[in-house]
């Protein structure tokens, strides 16, 4: 089955860009960008922005996240898959991430959820390596059972990037 992006949430004042591999079951039948219950990225912000994100209606996440300069994403535009796990992707189409990072004025770093999101991803945008620091991270999957804390230790990265 062919599974699709969600749209880009970015702005003008977009200064970290995390991107994903492709949103799973969970997240594409709820509409919303890391859906599953026992995903992390919303705990994983939570310490990131210092703000109690996963306690917030989710359009109110979003417009947390932009407000402090983080944006969002997939490195894949398309693809076939069943269920939700990188492993099963098949045929990815690439999203044009050069465009889009080329019209975010303000962007210092690419941050990668995931091994899957870095290699596809950090191919795609070598040639802006040179102005952006790409950053991995542990994926915040729960197919990904690393401790929260050591996953958050990785995140806290982002924060030098955020609007104060």
């Amino acid at each position: 089955m062919i599974r699709r992006a969600f749209d880009p949430v970015v702005d003008a004042r977009t200064r970290v860009l995390i991107l994903g591999s492709l949103p799973g079951e969970a997240s594409l039948a709820a509409g919303q960008y890391y859906a599953h219950p026992r995903n992390a990225f919303w705990p994983l912000m939570d310490g990131v922005t210092g703000r109690t994100l996963s306690a917030m209606a989710y359009q109110d996440r979003l417009q947390c996240l932009q407000s402090v300069g983080v944006g969002l994403w997939d490195v894949i535009a398309s693809a076939e898959r069943s269920g939700s796990l990188d492993s099963a992707i098949r045929s990815p189409e690439a999203a044009d991430l050069r465009s889009l990072v080329a019209q975010l004025p303000l962007l210092q770093a690419v941050a990668f959820n995931g091994g899957t999101a870095m290699r596809l991803g950090s191919r795609i945008l070598e040639p802006c390596r040179h102005r952006l620091a790409l950053i991995p991270l542990p994926s915040s999957s729960p197919a990904h059972a690393r401790p929260l804390l050591e996953k958050a230790a990785h995140w806290s990265r982002l924060r030098s990037f955020l609007i104060a």
